[in-house]
């Protein structure tokens, strides 16, 4: 039940990072998935140990989630010089 949860979280934090960051037109839902759940980490080590948060889905975790898969698509698009995402 937790796997399916993440990808459930993730797909959410992955398509809301996709519109703010302007690329939901180029991502489908694998993409949408890994970079809610690879931003989700990311955010969690990067925001979330500087604000000592507690691991939980709560709206707090929701935001730290968003910011986190929003940096891994700019750095994604840095780094592939597309406007392409994940």
């Amino acid at each position: 039940m937790g796997l399916l949860i993440t990808i459930l979280a993730g797909a959410l934090i992955g398509w809301i990072a996709s519109m703010i960051m302007k690329t939901n037109a180029s991502m489908g839902a694998i993409a949408n998935i890994v970079a809610g759940v690879v931003g989700s980490a990311l955010g969690g080590l990067i925001i979330g140990r500087g604000f000592n948060l507690q691991a939980g889905f709560d709206p707090m975790s929701l935001i730290v989630g968003i910011i986190g898969a929003c940096i891994l698509i700019f750095i994604v698009k840095l780094l592939t010089g597309k406007r392409t995402a994940v």
